[in-house]
């Protein structure tokens, strides 16, 4: 038995365990996972003192152990359980597994394989979204799928079976057997059907009764300037999605949380994409990864926090909260919403080491593979529009954070240098920051050091 096993005595001479482990039987396998504890008495009949535990309708044997006491009453108590899988012969049960610790349930989104088709064991069969993100189901074992127990949209918790697996595929008909056994009977057509005639029933002397009402007018013609809605059978109603939901609760939270306000500037990016047009080839060669603009957005945004710490501050309650270190979070938009993947100690990060990070987190991000933890905490946003071509923007603060910097679209635009007019890429920013925490003094200071290090990079170099 693999896992942690706390052991300790209850009354009566019981064992009482709480286990988180991989539970072997004959040659049977069940995977489960127990929160709470397990009250494991001795069996009777046998000369090795052998205790059993009831699951689920079945009894397993575990390992011999030692009676501390005789005339123990049998009990067992299993309030709450998650299951992973279970198995009988030759059918496995494919079931939703354990979430993350703040997510108790989820929707089954879509199922990735058919009834019928062959999956090899821990390969994706269903995914389930969750508020945060979407996880796959596994195939315990390797074999083929006999049907599906569980419909797409349904809401499902941990230890939900959605699929049987017939290991050896016996008695699972071929897909196309499948699809003709699930296609609908065509109905008969209607002029089969026996339609009695008017010739056959009795007459009968209807009751007279009173004449109806007479219509009321028809309302009056609606003129050309009243807005008229589309018809219905042009709507179409899809409910939303845990993700979707999760972002616009928490972008209401924050809009009604925080006292936000937006500080802007403009960069002449004239420098940074000249750096990274001279060194892209020697950068990519040498550290396998091209390179961008965020790692030098993201740099400047490290030199502007060092020297404004509070806008890596938070409130809580009454107090204030520095913290010593910097996690940027990377707003990234997905097919299935918006996301925020965070590089954990940019501060200590050179070019490579963010542009690496980036993609790694992008990359996942769009799969949908990206974990919770690699989105949970974040000291500060950076949002890039400009990648959608958006010009100017007032970005909303990432709870529980207290500002948020947003880039946009590079627009080649006249400007006055030196006392000639000469056009230059431009590139405006925004900071939205907590009017609460952070003054506006520290919001200008803070957007002015990401210009001044966005427009000369040598002063990261220097440290000025």
């Amino acid at each position: 038995m693999l896992g942690a096993i706390r052991r300790k005595f209850a009354s009566g001479g019981s064992y009482s365990l709480s286990l988180q482990t991989r539970f072997a039987a004959s040659r049977q396998r069940v995977s489960f996972l127990i929160e709470n504890e397990v009250v494991l008495v001795p069996g009777c009949g046998s000369a090795r003192n052998v205790y059993r535990l009831a699951f689920l309708g079945r009894t397993f044997s575990l390992s011999p152990m030692r009676v501390l006491a005789s005339n123990v009453q049998a009990e067992a108590s299993l309030q709450k359980w998650r299951l992973f899988s279970s198995e009988s012969g030759d059918l496995v049960d494919a079931v939703v597994p354990l979430m993350a610790e703040s997510i108790t349930d989820g929707t089954l989104a879509n199922f990735l394989k058919k009834p019928g088709d062959r999956v090899e064991a821990d390969e994706a069969i269903a995914q389930i979204e969750t508020d945060k993100v979407t996880i796959d189901v596994a195939s315990p074992a390797a074999g083929v799928i006999q049907k599906f127990v569980a419909k797409e949209g349904e809401t499902v918790e941990p230890g939900t079976k959605i699929a049987v697996i017939s290991k050896s595929g016996e008695g699972v008909p071929p897909p196309e057997k499948v699809a003709e056994k699930a296609a609908p009977e065509p109905s008969p057509p209607a002029e089969e059907k026996q339609i009695p005639k008017a010739e056959s029933a009795p007459a009968v002397e209807k009751p007279k009764t009173p004449s109806p009402p007479p219509p009321p007018p028809p309302p009056p013609k609606r003129s050309a300037t009243e807005p008229q809605l589309p018809p219905k059978d042009r709507e179409r109603r899809i409910p939303m999605t845990r993700l979707r939901k999760r972002v616009a609760t928490r972008l209401k939270d924050s809009q009604n949380t925080f006292a936000m306000l937006t500080t802007f500037n403009e960069v002449d990016m004239t420098n940074l994409m000249k750096l990274r047009s001279e060194y892209k080839d020697a950068f990519l060669e040498k550290h396998g990864v091209k390179l961008g603009l965020m790692s030098g957005f993201v740099k400047a945004a490290v030199s502007g926090l060092q020297n404004q710490p509070i806008i890596n501050a938070v409130i809580d309650g009454d107090d204030i909260i520095y913290r010593d270190y910097i996690d940027i979070s990377i707003a990234v938009g997905t097919p299935k919403g918006l996301v925020v993947p965070v590089i954990r100690n940019a501060e200590k990060m050179n070019f490579a080491d963010i542009e690496k990070e980036i993609n790694t987190l992008a990359k996942k991000a769009n799969d949908g593979s990206i974990s919770i933890d690699e989105m949970a905490g974040g000291t500060f946003t950076i949002s890039n529009g400009g990648v959608y071509g958006s010009l100017l923007s007032t970005p909303i603060i990432n709870p529980p954070q207290s500002a948020i910097l947003g880039m946009h679209s590079i627009v080649s635009r006249p400007m006055v240098v030196g006392g000639n007019i000469v056009p230059r890429p431009m590139m405006y920013i925004a900071l939205t920051y907590d009017h609460r925490l952070i003054d506006g003094r520290e919001a200008v200071f803070f957007l002015r050091r990401i210009k001044d290090v966005v427009e000369d990079p040598r002063r990261l170099l220097l440290d000025i």
